[in-house]
């Protein structure tokens, strides 16, 4: 007599595929991309259109010549435009309560390493980048001559 349950199945067949999706590689150009920050969204005080806080500007900036704006369409942009929204609100009038939907909003777009990582997005560093070496403060170069201006 045979044993119970259903004949074992063919190991050599799987059902899944546990094969990763390559990565993209996207190489920086420093290239500025994407729209300026619009006037006039914010309302005018006095007559006068309010500017942007600079926190934003800089934010929105970053977003224009990071490498990821290479593969960003028009409605990326425009969702970035309602996100620096949030992000001004944040920091011209103190409404932290929008932190959490910036973060979440900039990771669909790479942010951090991990969004990268996520998105399986690789930022890769041109062949032809010059390499600039670490200075250590006050042109240290080892030990003993740090120790020999600090004895004196």
């Amino acid at each position: 007599m045979a044993g119970r349950g259903p004949a074992p199945k063919d190991p050599t067949k799987r059902r899944r595929r546990n094969t990763s999706e390559p990565e993209t590689v996207i190489v920086p150009d420093d290239e500025l991309r994407g729209p300026e920050l619009p006037v006039g969204v914010l309302g005018d005080e006095d007559g006068v259109p309010v500017e942007w806080h600079a926190m934003t500007q800089l934010w929105w900036d970053g977003w224009r010549k990071s490498p990821m704006a290479q593969t960003f369409g028009e409605t990326d942009w425009l969702f970035l435009i309602d996100t620096a929204l949030m992000h001004h609100a944040m920091w011209a009038k103190g409404r932290w309560e929008f932190a959490s939907e910036v973060r979440l909003r900039a990771a669909k777009f790479g942010a951090t390493p991990e969004d990268r990582a996520r998105l399986k997005l690789k930022v890769d560093e041109p062949a032809n980048a010059r390499q600039t070496p670490a200075q250590r403060p006050d042109g240290v170069t080892d030990i003993n001559s740090r120790r020999a201006r600090l004895t004196g």
